[in-house]
């Protein structure tokens, strides 16, 4: 009964007239931010989290959350279309989408992957109802030792699983870990690493900090290869699938659904590796393999059930335990400490409104995707044709505005310039940006329950590994900072990661 109570609750909130109007604009700009290259949904949840000051909470929640799963379905857009994936997760369905789009089928793989995506992100939506509560019940067990082993683990997992270099993930998750250091010592009161700057006694701020890694960075990365933007498209004659493609699509959707409900939840991306595992497997079920990369329907409705999946399933662990599985969980989670709550298991108990509210709009949003997007999907290629030397001036100073208006400081402005090169420079040396702002997020978090912890056992670090839960925790991030180092565990991710990028 309480999870129909909880869902009651949830939908009293998200049909309210603004909840509405922002989960309307959130799949929207979702959308057109995953139909545009080079604009990622964790850039532009950057860039509007100085907006959502002026919003309650809820309100400001369910518009990033609708940004972020409606920038998985604007992403196939393109892939299909111009064989230019707007979102990383998409990357696979341009293998077989663009194919069919060659073939005149355009419509068809568009109708498909917008049902896989209706479908998949509902049934994710319902496991995210159903699990959250009884995660949320277990982590009220957590104490410090606890908190302090699964946000250990949680970055180890981002390391691990994110692309790239695991040395250099870790290399980039301590330098995030550092920085979210400067400031004043919650336990002693004193200042530290702020080089007498008053303005970073409190912190060095996060919003500048995401927007510049994020933003500005994007904008850098992406006037390098401008000229390789794709401008031309496929006609589309029809948006009606075949008989034979809905049977074919069956077996898919709802194999890439079990999936990215599964690995959505790994911290590290993944609604990426959701899509990309759908797309092997279905290649190795099917009785036609032969037809994959050459216009297979399954080579669309797999992946693109996944991603989506995944992307709902990754509101999991940060809902329940207050730890974000991928970069634009973590711009969530600085969302709500912004707004002045607490991210963890006690969201459920403390604001039920948000909690439920935010869980029923993502079903409402899903249902705009496929009402809305199919008509526009003229309108979404036309964008396409926007050069980027007019879009890139705008990105900038919207960032800036952004930055400024959050609180006013000049300084804060030169911390998005720095900020902003630096993710540049990032992944100019092969490094991904998702590990240094989970360690600049999570690295408050995880010395302040160190600490705790060695107060409270008195400088015993056997505490971590004499409660079961801090132990078992514990025991797997040791292994997996292990594994790392292990030759055919390493040359498996960098295989995995190769097959992906081709």
């Amino acid at each position: 009964m309480e999870l129909f109570d909880g869902l009651l609750l949830g939908f009293q909130v998200a049909i309210s007239p603004t909840s509405l109007l922002l989960c309307l604009l959130g799949v929207t700009l979702g959308t057109l931010i995953g139909v545009l290259p080079g604009i990622g949904p964790a850039a532009t949840i950057a860039m509007l989290l100085p907006i959502t000051l002026a919003l309650n909470p809820i309100s400001a929640l369910i518009m990033l959350a609708g940004i972020y799963y409606g920038a998985q379905y604007g992403g196939s857009i393109t892939a299909i279309l111009v064989n230019l994936p707007g979102e990383p997760s998409s990357a696979v369905t341009a293998i077989d989408g663009y194919q069919m789009a060659k073939q005149g089928r355009a419509g068809a793989a568009l109708s498909i992957s917008a049902i896989g995506s209706f479908v998949a992100g509902t049934i994710a939506t319902m496991v995210l109802a159903v699990a959250s509560p009884a995660l949320s019940q277990i982590a009220l067990q957590f104490g410090a030792p606890e908190y302090f082993s699964l946000t250990l683990l949680g970055i180890l997992m981002v390391v691990v699983l994110s692309q790239g270099s695991a040395l250099k993930g870790l290399g980039v998750a301590v330098l995030g870990l550092m920085l979210g250091l400067v400031g004043t010592d919650v336990f002693t009161a004193e200042t530290r690493f702020t080089y007498d700057i008053d303005e970073f006694r409190s912190g060095v701020d996060f919003i500048a900090v995401t927007i510049g890694v994020f933003g500005v960075a994007e904008v850098l990365r992406n006037l390098e290869g401008s000229e390789n933007i794709r401008r031309s498209s496929h006609k589309i004659s029809s948006l009606m699938p075949t008989r034979e493609d809905l049977r074919r699509s069956v077996g898919p959707i709802l194999r890439g659904t079990a999936l990215g409900s599964v690995l959505g939840v790994l911290p590290g991306g993944g609604a990426f590796l959701s899509s990309f595992a759908s797309y092997v497997i279905e290649k190795k079920v099917s009785k036609h393999p032969e037809e994959f990369g050459h216009g297979a329907i399954e080579g669309v409705a797999g992946p693109e059930s996944a991603n989506n999946a995944g992307a709902q399933a990754s509101f999991i662990p940060m809902l329940t335990l207050g730890i974000p599985s991928n970069a634009v969980m973590a711009l969530m989670i600085g969302a709500m400490i912004v707004q002045g709550i607490q991210p963890g298991p006690r969201v459920i108990v403390t604001q039920p409104d948000l909690f439920w509210g935010l869980i029923a709009s993502m079903w409402i949003g899903n249902a705009m995707l496929v009402i809305l997007n199919l008509p526009l999907v003229g309108a979404w290629v036309a964008l396409l044709r926007i050069p980027y030397a007019v879009l890139f001036p705008g990105i900038l100073a919207f960032c800036c505005i952004g930055t400024f208006s959050a609180n006013g400081l000049e300084i804060e402005l030169y911390v998005l310039a720095v900020a902003g090169v630096g993710g540049y420079f990032l992944t100019r040396l092969g490094c991904s940006p998702a590990p240094f702002l989970l360690g600049f997020v999570l690295g408050p978090m995880l010395e302040e329950h160190f600490r705790r912890a060695m107060l409270i056992a008195q400088g015993n670090a056997g505490v971590f590994f004499t409660r079961p839960i801090s132990a078992v925790l514990m025991i797997i991030a040791i292994g997996l900072a292990a594994s790392m180092f292990i030759p055919s565990l390493l040359a498996t991710r960098k295989r995995v990661f190769a097959d992906a990028d081709e």
